[in-house]
């Protein structure tokens, strides 16, 4: 169910990435005013992600996620309506859609950060990787079947159908989650006592609700170094992440020359293979910890993965084959997720209770990243090229890289994992 919620996000926010297309020439926009609206989903999402993980913390992940679903379905419906009917003109086009997709981000903040602590709180500690694996996983798949759709609908029935029809997936998903769910396994009437004690590591565990716990002060997370370390890396991650999400369709259409839906077919082959790599790095990811430590295992799932997607996507960016370019490019993507469920483990490892917390800290250091590149790309484009724009994000790529191979030695506490004494998280 969390990996049906991370690909029903990803399918709201990419929507407009591929129907971009045929919106700029109908609402007369330019590439960089399209760049700005793509950036206002993601102030939105950083700047909540912190409170939707405490949120998630607090009241538990079962209605947060329902209520952060039907905000999805909503905004989604009003970007495919308003502008240009209800909104008319450039500034107040640009405003519509602007308030929309930052209310949208809003809404999606809560993604990951409680998908994790459901993980937390469903999953024993040498799981962790490949768990989260699986909801990074749906939004790979997402991603991959996006673009296609879109398109394939565009096509057909225009651009503004394209949201209508993607907006009710959300309104599903909210339902289906809230009738379905609990916030813990001891409140599930299916999970069995011996079952409760695997996953919690403690076997005094009971059949009952958990206490809420009380949340640390928000400073004493801002100030704990593991946490920052690990935010420090995932910075890079929203750099080179985002340039994919908003700008892929449209290189491969403007550069490689593939058709509006043709390109959504292309489009989505770097995210099955994203697909297949990412359970490939958790479940690595997982095995590294329990033998190592589990910073031995998410700096070396991260190295490698950074490191060949740096590489690759300057490949693709020079390479003039249309197909070895689209090749790399689906390396590069796939290598960026294979180490992605190394980030989120370790983020789940370092923060015991205020799981949900900690891991929006960490995704909002992404999200700056993705702040940076999604309006930065088109202004790279404009004045020395895609190749440029492509290449900055495989430097970025490199850097994170160069920061794991320091943060490894930086001091973190790295006690490997054993499934007979699971450890202790404060």
């Amino acid at each position: 169910m969390v990996g049906g919620f991370a690909f029903v996000s990803y399918v709201e926010r990419m929507n407009i990435s591929v129907a971009a297309a045929l919106m700029m020439p109908a609402l007369s926009l330019t590439k960089v005013q399209m760049g700005q609206v793509f950036s206002s989903f993601l102030w939105g999402y950083a700047i909540f992600q912190v409170p939707a993980g405490r949120l998630g913390d607090r009241i538990g992940p079962r209605l947060t996620l329902t209520l952060a679903a039907l905000v999805w379905g909503i905004t989604s419906a009003l970007t495919g309506l308003l502008p240009g009917f209800a909104f008319a003109g450039t500034f107040a086009v640009i405003a519509s859609l602007w308030g929309l997709r930052f209310l949208l981000g809003a809404g999606e903040a809560a993604t990951f950060p409680v998908g994790a602590r459901a993980i937390r709180n469903w999953t024993p500690i040498w799981e962790r990787g490949f768990g989260n694996s699986i909801m990074i996983a749906g939004a790979t798949v997402a991603a991959a079947a996006t673009a296609p759709l879109v398109s394939w609908i565009m096509v057909r029935v225009g651009w503004r159908a394209s949201f209508y029809v993607t907006s009710l997936a959300a309104f599903v998903l909210a339902l289906v989650w809230h009738l379905t769910v609990t916030d813990h396994p001891s409140e599930h009437r299916r999970v069995t006592q011996s079952e409760l004690e695997m996953i919690t590591g403690d076997a005094t565990s009971q059949k009952a609700p958990p206490a809420h716990h009380k949340s640390i002060p928000l400073r004493k997370l801002l100030t704990d170094r593991n946490i920052l370390l690990l935010s420090l890396g995932y910075t890079c991650e929203g750099y080179v992440l985002f340039i994919f999400v908003f700008w892929l369709y449209i290189y491969l259409v403007e550069v490689r020359g593939f058709t509006v839906l043709n390109g959504g077919f292309v489009a989505s082959l770097p995210w099955i293979t994203a697909f297949l790599c990412t359970p490939i790095g958790g479940w690595l990811c997982d095995r590294i910890s329990e033998k190592k430590g589990r910073v031995a295992g998410a700096r070396a799932v991260i190295i490698l993965g950074y490191g060949l997607s740096g590489v690759l996507l300057f490949a693709a960016a020079t390479w003039g084959s249309r197909v070895g370019s689209v090749t790399a490019l689906c390396l590069s993507v796939g290598f960026l997720y294979f180490a992605e469920p190394a980030f989120w483990a370790m983020a789940l490892h370092i923060s015991g209770e205020n799981a949900g917390a900690s891991s929006g800290l960490m995704n909002t250091a992404g999200i700056l990243g993705g702040i940076i590149s999604t309006p930065l790309v088109p202004v790279l484009v404009k004045h020395f090229g895609w190749m440029v724009a492509l290449a900055s994000g495989a430097v970025v790529a490199l850097a994170c890289t160069g920061a794991w191979l320091v943060i490894g030695r930086a001091g973190f506490s790295d006690p490997a994992i054993t499934r007979a004494q699971p450890v202790a998280e404060s």
